[in-house]
């Protein structure tokens, strides 16, 4: 059973902007640093920065001979199983360090270059050089490290998405103020067979880490000691019939002193640490989030999305006000679906002025390309807001006024408004343009006509076509 149906969310992953969990077991899918270091939304950046801190902690007690500290710190890196991700078939099984392996990993990390200079490089080096810290124990240590941050996220979400939550534990929670762990508190989150459940962003996931062991010993150490080997004319030197000196790598795996072993990716990064140096700076600096039909793949039952449907759905609801909260819930969806993952994070009727005015759907601007980016670059678009107006009738100056209202520098000054009609769309229009000629913010509206051709672009996955449709819209605003 998914998160979803247990909830009664009567909606799918494409509508969602967390994953849609298993709740009876583990979904194989994994948060990885190193993507999350990527990432420019304000959200990851966060995240970013919380990693950087624990770790950068830790190396720091090292450094200072403070031992125990840096053990004590590790050693709530422990199983979290909260978040339904990783390899486990059958009853959720998390797979953090603690006890011998939180030595182990103080150990490699006291030997490690980040130790003697006092920096830190990347948390994703321990999935290169340190024994049995694998791919699902490097997503169970970030997770438990941002674990504050997925809460607060989860009860975001659960606000969004109308999911129920109670009040429980959260748990040991890292703090990066004052650099130590934080005894359990209570939170608000949802709860499955008496387990809390805390929620993951879609933009966080991976199949697997782009840190990889096997590409870094394949692909640089091989690479490495096939050129030392033929300078320093070693037996495993071949002379072929062109007179040309080669090393086969086949030949370097099966010498003992050069077979692949986290041990020996680690002496080998000590000894010729610009080697692992090479290899971070060959990683990619912009890694797309996997898309909804990658994530679907991942469920024991996958499922494709009826586009057809939720356009049916969206004519079978009346304008007026009776009807406007299934509206409301239905946009929250359909937006996902449009615009994710260069709109994430969605958080339903936000509070802003001391709880003077609400907004009813704020999203975090995270694009890396095409219109939203363009607007991120030239002006305040951290976040998108939008109004959604259920009216029999077209919208007026009051609705663009108010906004235009919820525009600041700091959240943004980019909004939409969606609505069911416009029958006089050149009178609307000019009206948004006299709220961008007065320096009011810039408002797209957007009436069914408009989301039924956006989600017929979204249903061949043609992403081109739905920011043609946003750029031709903002110039006409702005010219």
């Amino acid at each position: 059973m998914r998160l979803s149906e247990y909830f009664k969310l009567n909606k799918t992953q494409f509508e969602l902007d967390f994953i849609d969990i298993p709740l009876n077991t583990d979904i194989p899918l994994f948060v990885d640093p190193y993507a999350i270091s990527t990432r420019i939304d304000l959200f990851s950046m966060e995240c970013a920065q919380i990693i950087i801190n624990f770790f950068q902690s830790v190396i720091d007690d090292i450094k200072n001979n403070n031992d125990n500290n840096a053990k004590y710190k590790l050693n709530y890196l422990n199983e979290l199983n909260d978040t339904h991700l990783g390899l486990s078939h059958n009853k959720p099984r998390g797979k953090g360090v603690s006890g011998e392996q939180s030595i182990e990993l103080f150990e490699a990390l006291k030997k490690s270059k980040a130790a003697i200079s006092g920096l830190l490089n990347d948390l994703s080096d321990c999935e290169l050089l340190i024994p049995g810290i694998s791919r699902d124990k490097i997503s169970d240590i970030t997770t438990n490290i941002i674990k504050t941050k997925l809460i607060e996220y989860t009860q975001q979400q659960c606000i969004t998405y109308n999911i129920q939550t109670y009040k429980v534990s959260s748990g040991k929670l890292w703090n990066p103020v004052d650099g130590k762990w934080e005894s359990g508190r209570y939170v608000d989150l949802p709860i499955y067979k008496n387990t809390r459940i805390i929620l993951i962003p879609k933009v966080l996931v991976r199949y697997s880490l782009v840190y990889n062991h096997k590409k870094y010993y394949n692909n640089f150490v091989l690479e490495y000691l096939q050129e030392e080997n033929i300078s320093t004319n070693t037996s495993l030197v071949r002379l072929l019939k062109n007179g040309k000196s080669v090393v086969y790598k086949k030949d370097l795996k099966a010498d003992d002193r050069y077979k692949l072993t986290k041990e020996f990716l680690f002496n080998f990064s000590l000894e010729h640490p610009d080697i692992l140096e090479n290899y971070t700076k060959s990683l990619p600096n912009n890694l797309p989030p996997l898309s909804n039909e990658d994530i679907e793949k991942k469920q024991t039952e996958s499922k494709s999305f009826d586009y057809d449907s939720l356009i049916n759905k969206l004519k079978s609801i009346s304008p007026g006000t009776k009807t406007a909260t299934e509206y409301h819930n239905l946009m929250v969806g359909i937006l996902e679906i449009i615009f994710y993952p260069n709109l994430i994070i969605p958080i339903k009727q936000e509070f802003i002025h001391n709880g003077r005015k609400i907004i009813d759907i704020t999203y975090t601007n995270a694009a890396k390309n095409g219109f939203f980016e363009y607007l991120a670059k030239h002006i305040a678009c951290l976040f998108v807001i939008c109004e959604c107006k259920n009216y029999k009738d077209d919208p007026t100056n009051p609705e663009l006024d108010q906004l235009s209202g919820r525009f600041s520098p700091n959240r943004g000054k980019f909004g939409i408004l969606l609505c069911r009609t416009i029958e006089n769309k050149d009178l609307f229009f000019k009206r948004c343009q006299d709220t961008a000629n007065d320096d009011r913010g810039f408002i797209i509206p957007l009436d069914d006509d408009d989301i039924i051709k956006l989600l017929e672009y979204r249903s061949i996955n043609d992403i081109i076509a739905i920011d043609d449709f946003f750029t031709l819209k903002y110039k006409k605003l702005v010219m």
